[in-house]
């Protein structure tokens, strides 16, 4: 069987990033064999005919779309890895001006904004740091490959549909 490609199926058809560890569970391989195969992939994929690039998150390995054709596709599958509930807390993030207050966003969509923060720190979609008895949530470099916008992009469309 081909490792490279179990590996590159493994990416293919899941929903969320795939660890080092998860990955080796997959193909029965070692991490330090994993390494080299996940690298040759992500030069093969940074070739211009191909639409995907292989992406290292904090949570693991993941395919997205590349930058240049996420216009044109994104009705298929608009953000299909962010919940409503998390859709929302980077909308407010964004809204009320970053860095935002931990507890800003608290009061509009209440305790379970926690939960939210917490999994989108994971995602490295935002950043938090402590600020007094709250967070300041900061929107990261990772929010800006991802959404293929700018922060201040953003700030921009939202002020002209407000």
């Amino acid at each position: 069987m081909n490792k490279k490609a179990l590996l590159e199926s493994a990416l293919f058809v899941s929903d969320k990033p795939l660890s080092l560890a998860k990955l080796a569970d997959i193909t029965g391989l070692p991490q330090d064999e994993i390494k080299p195969l996940l690298e040759k992939i992500k030069v093969e994929h940074e070739k211009d005919e191909k639409g995907m690039d292989l992406v290292e998150t904090p949570e693991g390995y993941e395919f997205r779309i590349k930058p240049q054709y996420r216009d044109k596709i994104v009705k298929l599958a608009p953000m299909a890895d962010l919940s409503e509930g998390l859709l929302r807390t980077l909308a407010l993030a964004v809204a009320l001006k970053p860095p935002v207050k931990q507890s800003s966003i608290v009061r509009y969509q209440g305790n379970k904004a926690y939960s939210y923060i917490e999994q989108l720190e994971k995602k490295g979609l935002i950043k938090t740091e402590k600020f007094s008895r709250t967070k300041v949530i900061k929107l990261t470099e990772e929010f800006e490959k991802y959404f293929g916008k700018s922060v201040d992009e953003l700030k921009r469309i939202l002020e002209v549909k407000a």
